[in-house]
């Protein structure tokens, strides 16, 4: 017992020397092909219903460009699968390195995707195409970042502090606010500098077309990543899975379960106020694209710090009643925020965006790591994927579209997007209780030499 201890102590007690590369690659990384999503994510919002999806209503418009938004997401479980059988038989490292490339061909897939979605031509030039290649290309944005995310949070969880899973985990959660910012400071600049008119002709496709100088970056670092010490582990010991989408379905199906619901609050919320919040705030208190497009900026930068923090904090204290309690304070919030807004006040749409998405931080902080401790080491790639993009389909990807429905059927009231999000916090908070708390002792074992006993 006291040898174990001592040696839990050698390992747990400073990081190897990869680790903070790790981590800077897992952001890095993460964070570029979040600002290819991001943008996407925004225009979607407010410029390709008026140039990809034109005609006399609006409403029509915006589900329809909505409903492309949400493509991306359907398509992330197809990456989820592909790259998470893959990064369970061959490695984190090889998988990224692959993703990233997936890049370099997306500007063949997620990249150019976005360079061409850029290039585009609307629908005034060639017609019905225009939008059915927009779906195509998001098509391949969502298989990217699928099989992106679960292999950058092993890279940087797996090099570092077991007994810290929360901080080191979340390099790869802060990548969405920080392409986020981004993006939306890209896009905030444009709208600033120029014309609407301007804007929607060929502004909104200069953040497009920067994406392909990024993709080169972010290539640079993944091409220098080793392998992590969890994966060389399962290696020595011939211990890597031969059918791990199988063996998660057939041996995991509660931790699976436990891990998706965990995502929908923090995904439903996201797109609240990162997506749809563009639409009411212009369209129902008449503010500015400029105005919305600040406010997001704002609270995505605070993000940058309450993630690791929110992480970090759940490495303290109990990961599940933090995550539980941010869900909870969400439901009563969401009233809170609409009627604070409803003076259409800038500075209140700021204030309320900062409190909206800083909750969500303290449920996407230590996401990262309540999802993947629910799987054991050899099926954690493979089970990671499958629960974060599972989720997503019936999280962020039809969340925006539910929101419109709501707020066309409500004649533009917010009561019943606040009742939805209600029902989103229940479930995360039932994830919450299904989940089992960190067991890093098993990470601990296997690189001793012994096996980690399997996630109950």
């Amino acid at each position: 017992m006291t040898s174990t201890n001592n040696a839990s102590k050698a390992v747990t007690r400073k990081p190897p020397p990869g680790a903070i590369k790790a981590y800077v690659a897992s952001l890095t990384g993460t964070s570029l092909e979040y600002y290819d999503f991001a943008i996407y994510s925004v225009a979607s919002a407010l410029v390709f219903p008026k140039i990809f999806f034109p005609g006399n209503d609006e409403f029509v418009a915006l589900l329809l460009s909505f409903s492309a938004f949400a493509v991306g997401y359907l398509a992330r479980p197809i990456g989820g699968v592909i790259f998470g059988r893959l990064g369970d038989k061959i490695g984190r490292k090889y998988v990224l390195v692959f993703t990233l490339v997936l890049i370099g061909v997306a500007t063949v897939l997620i990249g150019v995707a976005t360079v061409l979605i850029g290039a585009l031509p609307d629908y005034s030039v060639i017609g019905v195409a225009a939008p059915t290649i927009l779906v195509l290309l998001r098509l391949a944005q969502g298989i990217g970042v699928g099989g992106e995310w679960g292999g950058a949070v092993l890279l940087s969880s797996e090099f570092g502090d077991p007994n810290k899973r929360g901080f080191w985990s979340s390099a790869a959660q802060i990548g969405p606010p920080a392409g986020n910012l981004m993006a939306n400071g890209v896009l905030a600049i444009l709208a600033a500098s120029l014309s609407e008119e301007a804007f929607l002709s060929w502004g909104w496709r200069v953040a497009f077309l920067a994406s392909a100088l990024l993709v080169v970056f972010g290539l640079i670092i993944r091409l220098k990543l080793e392998e992590t010490p969890v994966f060389k582990a399962i290696q020595a010991h011939g211990d890597r899975p031969k059918a791990p989408i199988k063996e998660v379905f057939t041996t995991q199906p509660k931790a699976l379960v436990a891990a998706a619901l965990s995502r929908v609050c923090p995904d439903i919320l996201y797109a609240l106020f990162t997506v749809f919040v563009a639409v009411y705030a212009t369209k129902e208190l008449g503010m500015t694209t400029g105005n919305v497009l600040s406010a997001i900026l704002i609270g995505s930068a605070f993000q940058l710090f309450l993630i690791p923090a929110a992480g970090a904090l759940t490495d303290r204290f109990n990961r599940r009643w933090v995550y539980g309690i941010a869900a909870a304070a969400t439901a009563a919030y969401i009233p809170l925020f609409f009627l604070m807004i409803q003076g259409k006040s800038v500075a209140m749409l700021t204030v309320g965006t900062v409190i909206g998405l800083a909750l969500h931080a303290f449920m996407y902080g230590p996401q990262a790591a309540f999802i993947t401790e629910q799987f054991p080491a050899r099926l954690r790639y493979a089970g990671s994927s499958l629960a974060y993009t599972l989720a997503g389909v019936i999280g962020g990807a039809v969340a925006p579209i539910i929101f419109t429905a709501l707020y066309g059927a409500a004649g533009g009231g917010w009561y019943l997007i606040a009742v939805y999000i209600l029902v989103a916090a229940v479930v995360t908070i039932v994830g919450m209780l299904l989940g089992r708390d960190p067991k890093p002792e098993e990470d601990v074992r296997l690189m001793q030499g012994t096996h980690a006993q399997p996630a109950a």
